[in-house]
């Protein structure tokens, strides 16, 4: 009868551990995916298929992950190296702004809410100095 027992505590342990180790992956990747959906990004493989097309809100819509928007500079140089990674960045910055939009409403530390508002400013000031090359230089 002993025998019994522990093999069922065993079980019902390993089960269990299985069970959470389940959920918590599938909460940590909803909350991710979340994030993503926040920035603009799409969770769709075949989406992730899809380039920028010079298109700011097209780009954000992309499906776009980091290495997405380096791939989208490979073998690029000059202008067309400069189009990529400014239109590129201007998308990440994007990101991050209305990631601290959000921290600025909902932080409980001054600390966060501090850098939340550097970043906006920060990120902002980048966002129309990028934006006043593309006037500039025609891209």
């Amino acid at each position: 009868m002993k025998k019994d027992a522990l093999l069922y505590l065993i079980i019902g342990l390993l089960g269990g551990s299985l069970l959470t180790v389940i959920f918590s992956r599938y909460s940590f990747n909803s909350n991710m995916t979340g994030m993503m959906q926040m920035m603009g990004f799409r969770n769709n493989m075949m989406e992730n298929e899809e380039r920028f097309d010079g298109d700011e809100r097209g780009m954000m819509n992309m499906g776009s992950s980091m290495d997405q928007m380096m791939q989208s500079m490979t073998g690029k140089t000059g202008d067309e190296f400069d189009r990529s990674f400014m239109e590129a960045m201007i998308v990440h910055h994007q990101g991050a702004i209305e990631i601290a939009t959000q921290a600025k409403q909902n932080a409980n530390h001054p600390e966060i809410m501090k850098m939340a508002d550097d970043i906006i400013s920060a990120q902002t000031g980048e966002i129309n100095m990028m934006r006043d090359w593309q006037n500039q230089w025609g891209l």
